[in-house]
């Protein structure tokens, strides 16, 4: 395997040729880009980057939502032997700045003149940054380079100018640095050769069967290595189209226009649908509801308990298939029709939601990774699935248990080290292995079992261990619960920050005759308070005393994008800053003998961070 990123990427450019490579929204329809067309734009900003002075080893910046241009500038940059850094688009500028500072990026390639404007303004902040360049056509300004200079640069140069570059890259060669969420810190740099990411594409790709005939919708941004890797090179070296969303809220319009095969996304998005189908059929008649419900009893029993096994067996399966073509096609068609599945990883999934999909026909591949191991450390696959975990390791990848539970990893995927930290790399990386930072176990059959995060872990005044994780997603099964986070170390009992469904809350006060004029009179309603009371102990009426949720909060809207990743994790340290006084207050509240309330967000939380 001595090849590169940008080598793989030209030989399947070769092979493909006019076949469609990339697909993107424009003057409201998608337009194609073939295999071809895509090499020589890469090789047209790969030359404009050696136009403008880049040598091997110089950092790169790409601060871009999913498109095209993003794949031009990362492989662009890799080809010329540079190293490309991601940079989340939807970040404020002090984030931008110390991932631009932090990587002495010499160039940033950036979508937004507006957000170009705003850098070259405060270029003092960041000295090493020479060149700030559009990735569009747009009005030039003092200390922005216009995507026609820079493409009227690059026509100055030959692709033969690029040869020697190309061939000079090795798989040792640093490829990127990734930056972390920074949910424990100011975000670290993470060090990935060329041969990290290939080892990892060549472990999960004969995992699954994706060919030129898969066509994979691209929303979760490409700065997360998970679809970096997953959703971005592991297609482009199974020659997969790459269709990309607008953004992800015109995911569900695009999943009907593009009808792709393959989705890669987090949890989030299979919550989500899974809570609007439990809503329209628990909204729906008597019989539908029964139908519905032993539909899907059916389906469970044969695709999530155990796999046919002879001839009544089989002739039972195909009657789940029969099933699952009309009873949940109306779920399939609101996939676009033709998916074959979807894979989820960056956080938990609910076992719940996985069966659910699972028995609809539509499995959902769940896997586990971090940036730092390039990222698949495990993952279902079609030939060895089980709901509930994060699949077996891939090939190649070994995993262990540490004594305190830790899960440590081994493999040619482990990363290189954190970009100038020295230290912290000492403290994550032992003779090969990784400290991971989670806690899990392997099961007998060899299947991986996350529990959650070591530093997120609940130890409550009692001693009890707790991963809070794995509460909040069975919290969030409910169809009245959007969103939730549990809190309680070294306190007496667990309290919970609950975000309601207000469209299905809404739904309810109507039915119950319950008036309100904004989200803080709904979910401040005494009704309102007593249902989500009643739903909550439902729910956790099979857990342990010390695992259930004594008091909670409703707000009145989601967690602010501050308080989340890209990836729509929950910063509990931020969240926790934010509502210290409304999570301290439930312990003290419980002491006078006051119960559930809650917490109307009447100012932007947002302000508090601001730069």
């Amino acid at each position: 395997m001595n090849t590169t990123l940008p080598r793989m990427v030209f030989d399947r450019a070769r092979h493909f040729n006019d076949r469609t490579a990339l697909r993107y929204k424009d003057q409201g329809s998608y337009k194609d880009i073939s295999w071809s067309q895509m090499a020589d734009k890469v090789q047209l900003f790969a030359r404009g980057l050696l136009a403008l002075g880049v040598r091997r080893g110089d950092r790169i910046g790409i601060m871009a939502p999913n498109s095209p241009e993003w794949v031009y500038a990362d492989l662009g940059a890799m080809t010329c032997g540079a190293v490309s850094v991601p940079v989340y688009h939807t970040e404020g500028f002090s984030s931008i700045r110390h991932i631009v500072e932090d990587s002495q990026c010499r160039i940033l390639f950036v979508c937004s003149p507006l957000v170009a404007r705003k850098l070259a303004a405060k270029r003092s902040d960041t000295p090493h940054l020479e060149h700030i360049v559009l990735l569009h056509p747009g009005a030039e300004s003092e200390g922005i380079t216009g995507y026609e200079a820079f493409t009227r640069a690059a026509e100055q140069l030959r692709d033969a100018d690029l040869a020697p570059h190309l061939e000079k890259g090795a798989e040792s060669d640093l490829a990127t640095l990734v930056y972390t969420s920074g949910t424990t810190g100011p975000p670290k740099g993470v060090m990935l050769t060329h041969g990290n990411i290939l080892s990892n594409i060549d472990a999960c790709a004969p995992l699954f069967d994706i060919t030129g005939k898969d066509q994979c919708l691209s929303f979760l941004p490409l700065s997360h290595v998970f679809e970096r890797m997953a959703g971005y090179y592991l297609m482009q070296h199974c020659g997969a189209v790459i269709a990309y969303a607008e953004d992800l809220d015109s995911v569900p319009a695009n999943l009907v226009e593009v009808r792709p095969t393959i989705v890669i996304s987090v949890p989030r998005l299979y919550e989500k649908m899974y809570a609007r189908v439990m809503e329209r059929v628990l909204a729906g008649p008597w019989i539908r509801k029964q139908v519905f419900f032993g539909a899907l009893k059916f389906c469970r029993a044969f695709s999530v308990d155990h796999a046919p096994s002879g001839l009544l067996e089989e002739a039972q399966q195909k009657v789940v298939g029969l099933v699952q073509k009309t009873i949940f096609a109306p779920l399939r068609e609101r996939l676009g029709g033709n998916l074959r599945f979807f894979v989820s990883g960056g956080a938990p999934l609910s076992r719940e939601i996985a069966e659910f999909f699972l028995a609809a026909g539509v499995p959902i591949y769940e896997g586990y990774g971090l940036t730092e191991t390039s990222p698949v450390v495990a993952v279902n696959t079609p030939a060895a699935l089980r709901p509930g975990t994060v699949g077996r390791p891939v090939p190649g990848t070994e995993v262990r248990i540490a004594e305190d539970g830790e899960i440590v990893v081994c493999g040619p995927g482990v990363f290189q080290g954190y970009w100038n930290r020295p230290q912290q790399t000492a403290e994550v990386l032992e003779d090969g292995w990784f400290k991971t930072g989670d806690i899990g176990e392997i099961d007998a059959g060899g299947f991986l079992v996350i529990t959650d995060r070591k530093k997120d872990l609940i130890v409550t005044a009692s001693g009890e261990n707790i991963a809070p994780q794995v509460i909040e997603n069975h919290l969030k099964t409910n169809k009245y619960v959007a969103n939730a986070m549990v809190y309680g170390d070294r306190k007496p009992f667990l309290t919970a920050l609950l975000v309601p469904n207000l469209e299905t809350l809404e739904q309810y006060a109507s039915l119950q005759k319950i008036d309100f004029l904004t989200p803080c009179d709904l979910v401040s309603h005494p009704k309102i308070l007593e249902l989500m009371r009643e739903e909550v102990n439902r729910l956790q009426a099979q857990l342990p005393s010390f695992q259930r949720i004594k008091r909670f909060t409703l707000l009145s809207q989601d967690f602010s994008t501050k308080e989340l990743t890209p990836t729509l994790k929950l910063k509990r340290k931020l969240v926790t800053r934010h509502f210290n006084e409304i999570l301290e207050g439930m312990y003290i509240a419980q002491d006078h003998g006051i119960h559930d309330n809650a917490f109307c967000i009447v100012e932007d939380l947002d302000e508090k961070e601001k730069d």
